[in-house]
């Protein structure tokens, strides 16, 4: 499963190296962001370059599933140490 995240991160951040000049943007930023906070600076970034309805879908999606993966988590730990 890393191995897809990794793939998703590069291409994301290819793919904002690339455009954010298009835009006015600094690819460098872009691209780093691009790399470390994966679909949710494309999300940002589409919302900063007036593509906004498909920019604040991904940007709430990939919230949501960031804010279950942690309440998961911390799930996980309440259950392991409620038991012990």
């Amino acid at each position: 499963m890393e191995g897809i995240g990794l793939i998703i991160s590069i291409a994301v951040a290819i793919y904002l190296a690339i455009d954010a000049p298009k835009h006015g943007k600094n690819p460098l930023l872009w691209g780093i962001l691009g790399f470390i906070l994966g679909l949710l600076a494309l999300g940002i970034y589409l919302i900063r370059t007036d593509r906004k309805v498909i920019g604040w879908i991904l940007t709430i999606i990939i919230a949501i599933l960031y804010l279950l993966i942690i309440l998961s988590i911390g799930f996980a730990f309440w259950l392991f140490w409620s038991l012990i």
